[in-house]
């Protein structure tokens, strides 16, 4: 069995492994002590998700899809890429940045809404996130404390590295 427990599901086979889909409502309902053994003997990562996308491909996407802004994207991250004349390599490596988190936390994409994960800018520089809404329940049920998160792109690929810890 998966090591999250019931509710798990193959969504896809790639490379001889299998990729379970997790249901956000039932890794949530999961008692905390059947939660907390997963980390036992791991040390203190929880998880860890990678991420890439095609910028050009991304770029399409946001022209044939012009509310998928706003249903990604909160206002702070959209008023950040909007600073650049064209801001889709800051929109792709957010986006790559909050699959990313769905990775770490061991769950597939649409588990969680994209919204609810942030991609924010510290005054270093140094990206990291904010989580809202589901995200943050779901993150708390597996018991992350912080991020850790690296972002870089091309004119062609934008990555992004996320730890849960």
């Amino acid at each position: 069995s998966w090591p999250w427990g019931h509710g798990a599901h193959v969504t896809h086979k790639a490379g001889g492994v299998q990729h379970p889909k997790v249901d956000a409502a039932v890794l949530l309902a999961q008692p905390a002590g059947h939660r907390d053994r997963r980390r036992v003997g791991r040390g203190p990562m929880i998880g860890i998700g990678s991420d890439l996308v095609d910028i050009a491909r991304f770029r399409r996407s946001l022209e044939r899809t012009p509310g998928l802004r706003d249903r990604l994207f909160r206002p702070a991250e959209r008023a950040y890429a909007d600073l650049r004349q064209d801001p889709t390599e800051r929109y792709a490596v957010r986006f790559a940045a909050k699959e990313a988190a769905l990775k770490a936390l061991g769950l597939g994409l649409g588990a969680i809404a994209m919204y609810d994960i942030e991609v924010v800018r510290e005054p270093s520089g140094r990206p990291a996130l904010v989580l809202h809404g589901g995200a943050k329940a779901a993150a708390a049920a597996v018991g992350v404390e912080r991020w850790l998160v690296t972002l870089s792109h091309t004119g062609h690929v934008a990555q992004a590295t996320v730890v849960a810890l």
